[in-house]
Formats: C-alpha cells, structure tokens, sequence
C-alpha cells in the first residue's frame, strides 16, 4: 500500500481525520485568544 487513496471510504476517512484534527487546533487557538483578551493586568 503506498499510502494513495483508492476508494469513496478510504476519501471519507480521511476527510473526517483532517476535520477533526482542524476542530482540536480551531478550538485550542480560540482558547488561547481567549484568555490572551481576558486575563490582562488589572490594576
């Protein structure tokens, strides 16, 4: 196997790996904007 997509399931799969891989990364970096905005010094 080289690794090359063969068949509808195989695209499927892959679809959904690199769609959960965007969601983790979307949810840490809105994560981390978030608190960059909310916990600043207050004086």
């Amino acid at each position: 196997m080289d690794g090359a997509i063969n068949t509808l399931h195989e695209f499927m799969l892959h679809t959904e790996n690199i769609t959960y891989i965007l969601v983790v990364i979307s949810l840490v970096g809105i994560t981390a904007f978030w608190r960059f905005l909310t916990d600043r010094d207050e004086e």
